[in-house]
């Protein structure tokens, strides 16, 4: 019997154009600005990462002190539109992580909806309960509050908001 897969998802609307927004989710480098300290995540491909259909990617993170590597498959890839990352090994039994980006106006309406499910059964249908679902909710809206003070305001440019988040990043290292 397969178990029922979760789904998270966030909405956020972006007062930059799609082009802007993209980039910025282009950028493999830029996860790490909207990643919550407390993960102490790292990317550990070599950047720049030639993003598309088929760009593999490794990170290293703690969850609860315990150190994590995860990697993750670039499936589908349409500039300006949408793309899709699927874990190929990590934490899940499954993780597909869906981007989208639709024009609204000069804003950008983007979405993630991440599916996911827990290993080893029902005691990771427990930890889902327990722990994981309020842990991704936090991750996630961390997430949308950092996207939206790099990109959110109006009258910034890409480059500020590049620049700013790597101060970020810098001084979650600190």
């Amino acid at each position: 019997m397969t178990r029922a897969v979760n789904r998270l998802e966030r909405t956020q609307l972006l007062e930059r154009p799609v082009a802007d927004v993209f980039a910025f989710y282009s950028d493999a480098a830029n996860l790490e600005a909207i990643t919550p300290p407390f993960l102490r995540f790292r990317i550990l491909t070599p950047t720049p990462i030639a993003m598309r259909a088929g760009t593999r990617i490794e990170y290293a993170l703690s969850l609860h002190g315990v150190p994590v590597r995860w990697r993750t498959l670039i499936t589908r890839w349409e500039p300006g539109v949408c793309f899709v990352d699927e874990q190929e090994s990590g934490p899940y039994a499954l993780w597909r992580h869906t981007h989208t980006f639709e024009p609204r106006g000069n804003s950008t309406l983007m979405r993630d909806v991440v599916d996911y499910r827990e290993p080893f059964g029902a005691l990771g249908q427990l930890a889902h309960v327990l722990v994981v679902r309020r842990l991704l909710d936090r991750i996630f809206d961390y997430r949308r509050d950092a996207t939206g003070h790099l990109l959110g305001r109006a009258g910034r440019s890409l480059s500020a908001a590049i620049e700013a988040s790597t101060r970020l990043v810098d001084e979650a290292r600190a």
